[in-house]
């Protein structure tokens, strides 16, 4: 991939996005574990959305990625402009969320997941 300072634009975009709704609603893993751990264990949203944070924090998917790397599925470079452009939106976002009352994050999380559902359903 050509890393042209438009490229490099969009990524960070990317990254603070991601790390920013990572930070507000625990996306990632979180995606299961939030809404398990809120129903299953009855953890508040602050709880789930904080322990599914803590998970990313240990290297939970480094064998899944090295395969990825190994066949050419990744670019090293991309991984870093994304991953330094995350740890920014990461942190603005676990400010914002811990900011917001429980109802109001719980209510964001689901209209993501609601977002991210019909996404995934609509499309071909």
């Amino acid at each position: 991939m050509i890393m042209g300072p438009q490229v490099v634009v969009w990524l960070v975009v990317i990254g603070v996005v991601a790390g920013m709704l990572s930070g507000l609603v625990g996306i990632g893993g979180g995606l299961v574990m939030v809404p398990a751990m809120v129903w299953l264990l009855g953890y508040s949203q602050h709880q789930a959305q904080g322990t599914s944070l803590a998970v990313l924090m240990l290297p939970v998917v480094f064998l899944a990625a090295r395969d990825y790397y190994k066949a050419g599925h990744i670019d090293p470079k991309v991984v870093g402009v994304i991953a330094t452009a995350f740890v920014v939106g990461g942190y603005f976002g676990g400010k914002w969320a811990l900011a917001l009352p429980v109802d109001q994050l719980r209510k964001i999380f689901g209209v993501i997941l609601l977002l991210a559902s019909f996404k995934l359903l609509l499309n071909k």
